[in-house]
């Protein structure tokens, strides 16, 4: 054999070898990735369970996401019912709990009438959470982490590209196909209604829970607010219903971007003095500041748990409203405005755990 041959054998060796190593590198890097992916997702997605409808229907699926909060249940089953018999189509609800309330909630889905619609069980661990709230004891009872999974809608829908988040004191009464239909813009991750929209601000007072721009939510002294450059004025938005471009939000890494504001207000107490109970809407107006869509005022009528939202909004428009939302002090279950609306929907409790309160001289 000549010296050239030798050679070139010795070249295609090399190369083989080379090919070789680079293929093991490739495959080790994949495992490590997928295996940091995992990491971080294993606190907020430990365990899912499906349950199929007997009642068929067509469509592509329309993902909602709710919480389930075990004090809060019969506001979770009310705004579910309600989103579900308003529609035709394929609603898949995608119900986020912690783990002692499943089987008082699987009982509760099981034993009535809402056996018959989809349901997605997610566990959320609140450990999650850890380093990224304060643990001040003044402000401990404003901490309710099921608040925080709005945060994680991509983790919980890895396979999804479009999902809309409710909160649980909500009623629908529009087909919630057209809210999915909501247009959510290239480079927006997620389409929220405007506080100063005209449906949801005439009337509103002003003050601690009903802020409607930026400086109502976060401390402008702050150096680190500051150099975002935000103007304190911009109209805020409310974050308890919103549609997610989940494909958008992974490559944008929202959630690592909202866990980063987290994490800097416990450092550096950055949000306003006058907050009430909205600590989980200050991270959003950060990381959406200017960059988001808008929701049909129609589809997210607010404020209906403040105080004289009986004198606000007629019933006819009330009537009118594809979505109600309660947030505020008062809810429906309570003594609210409207409540006879919400009583509507609400599906007794199996267990009789859970009552609604009513007086004689609600807030009308």
């Amino acid at each position: 054999m000549s010296v050239r041959r030798v050679n070139v054998l010795i070249l295609v060796l090399v190369g083989i070898v080379f090919l070789i190593v680079v293929h093991r590198n490739l495959l080790n890097l994949n495992d490590f990735t997928r295996s940091e992916l995992a990491d971080s997702a294993r606190d907020v997605l430990p365990h899912l369970e499906e349950q199929h409808s007997p009642v068929f229907r067509s469509g592509s699926e329309v993902p909602v996401v709710i919480t389930a909060a075990e004090e809060r249940l019969g506001a979770t089953v009310a705004a579910i019912n309600s989103a579900y018999h308003n529609t035709k189509a394929n609603v898949v609800f995608y119900i986020v709990t912690t783990n002692d309330t499943v089987d008082y909630l699987k009982t509760w889905l099981s034993q009535t009438s809402l056996n018959q619609i989809r349901y997605k069980i997610i566990l959320f661990e609140p450990q999650i959470l850890n380093g990224k709230v304060s643990k001040d004891p003044q402000k401990v009872d404003a901490v309710k982490p099921l608040t925080f999974a709005r945060f994680y809608v991509a983790n919980f829908l890895p396979d999804v590209e479009k999902a809309i988040y409710l909160d649980d004191d909500v009623i629908v009464q529009g087909d919630i196909q057209e809210l999915f239909d909501t247009n959510v813009r290239a480079g927006h991750a997620a389409a929220f209604s405007d506080d100063c929209d005209s449906a949801s601000s005439k009337g509103i007072v002003r003050g601690a829970g009903n802020q409607i721009n930026y400086i109502g939510f976060l401390d402008f002294k702050k150096e680190a607010i500051k150099k975002l450059g935000m103007r304190a004025n911009t109209c805020s938005f409310n974050p308890g219903v919103f549609v997610a471009n989940l494909t958008e939000w992974r490559r944008q890494n929202i959630t690592s971007q909202l866990e980063t504001w987290m994490k800097k207000n416990v450092e550096d107490d950055l949000y306003s003095k006058t907050l009430a109970e909205s600590i989980t809407t200050p991270p959003l107006l950060i990381v959406f500041y200017k960059r988001h869509s808008s929701i049909d005022p129609m589809w997210h009528v607010r404020h209906l748990g403040s105080v004289g939202a009986g004198n606000r909004y007629s019933p006819h428009f009330v009537k009118a409203a594809k979505l109600l939302h309660w947030n505020g002090h008062y809810k429906p279950w309570g003594r609210a405005s409207f409540s006879d609306v919400w009583d509507k929907w609400y599906v007794p409790d199996p267990t009789g755990k859970f009552h609604p309160i009513r007086r004689h001289s609600e807030d009308k």
